[in-house]
């Protein structure tokens, strides 16, 4: 299925579509209850989060239905980077197309481009203890909890679980 997407860089002209599909997705699978929270005007600030990090779309038929940001250790974006490894974040599918290969075809490119970068022998992510359908996409690719690099959102009691995949 995904011989029909492609996966590139964001460009200006996608950051609506990026924020929307980003606000859709959170919502629709009740990470939050409006936009307005300031998390979720934080990840709709596509613009900022581009010039801070590297932001990818996935495409179809020349319509924006997925995006994921790619962040190394040190860099705003990423929040459990080690120094080996690539960490992503805020993977979305627009909710209007969930379960079509955009996903997966998002999750091939990281894995690939990963193992293109010198230094990086692993690939992590954090996820939400009751997200999941995000947690089965991550086990079916060969991802593995690492419960010991679990942490809490800064000032909540909301826990965050943390993945990894040796490359």
């Amino acid at each position: 299925m995904h011989s029909q997407i492609t996966v590139r860089p964001a460009v200006e002209t996608d950051f609506d579509a990026v924020a929307r599909i980003t606000r859709d997705s959170y919502l629709a699978a009740g990470y939050f209850d409006d936009a307005d929270h300031p998390y979720m005007r934080k990840v709709q600030d596509v613009a900022l989060r581009a010039g801070q990090a590297t932001v990818w779309v996935a495409e179809r038929a020349g319509q924006v239905v997925g995006s994921v940001t790619l962040a190394r250790a040190g860099e705003p974006y990423a929040d459990i980077a080690l120094h080996d490894e690539l960490e992503f974040r805020m993977l979305v599918v627009d909710p209007a197309v969930q379960r079509s290969g955009a996903g997966k075809a998002m999750m091939a490119a990281i894995l690939e481009h990963a193992r293109e970068l010198d230094g990086v022998n692993g690939v992590s992510l954090t996820t939400g203890s009751t997200w999941e359908s995000a947690r089965g996409l991550y086990s079916k690719t060969g991802f593995a909890r690492v419960p010991e690099r679990d942490w809490f959102v800064p000032g909540t009691d909301i826990k965050l679980l943390v993945y990894r995949l040796d490359l």
